[in-house]
């Protein structure tokens, strides 16, 4: 009788050949796990690339939204009604009178008139002296800032 092992006796070979068959499959499973990490570690790296890049767009966007916005106020501020009269002025031009128009048949409605200038603003009576007018204003914050004259002003865009 043979103690603490099989009827036959003692097999070494075997036990080798098990060990060696299992290897395969164990490196496998191991190339699988490491290929699985290394993915996964890609493209966490690929996702929080573009998280930085899409948070770098946004505040872009949010900059160019601003300047767009100062951009027409200013466009709004140069087409308001009272600013063109005083631009149209400065430059020597003139109201124009009623319209004449040309019909489909070739015939004139209206007649045609040559623009005048408006006569200037008679003087006021200089019975009493004029109002000084100021120059400036003191911001109570700092700097002096310059009295408002009653046309809009281009707002400064940030950024120039």
């Amino acid at each position: 009788m043979v103690r603490g092992g099989r009827p036959g006796g003692p097999r070494t070979g075997s036990g080798g050949t098990r060990q060696a068959a299992k290897m395969p499959f164990v490196l496998l499973v191991v190339a699988l796990l490491a290929g699985g990490l290394i993915s996964l570690l890609l493209l966490n790296s690929a996702l929080n690339q573009g998280s930085f890049q899409l948070s770098k767009l946004k505040k872009e966007t949010t900059a160019l939204t601003d300047e767009q916005q100062a951009l027409q106020r200013d466009v709004d501020g140069y087409s308001a009604p009272d600013a063109l009269q005083r631009r149209a002025r400065e430059l020597g031009l003139v109201p124009g009178g009623s319209p004449v128009f040309l019909g489909p048949d070739g015939k004139t409605a209206g007649s045609p008139v040559v623009a005048e200038a408006p006569p200037p603003p008679s003087p006021a009576p200089s019975s009493a002296p004029p109002a000084p007018v100021p120059a400036a204003t003191q911001n109570p914050d700092g700097p002096v800032q310059p009295a408002a004259s009653g046309t809009p002003q281009p707002t400064p865009t940030p950024g120039r």
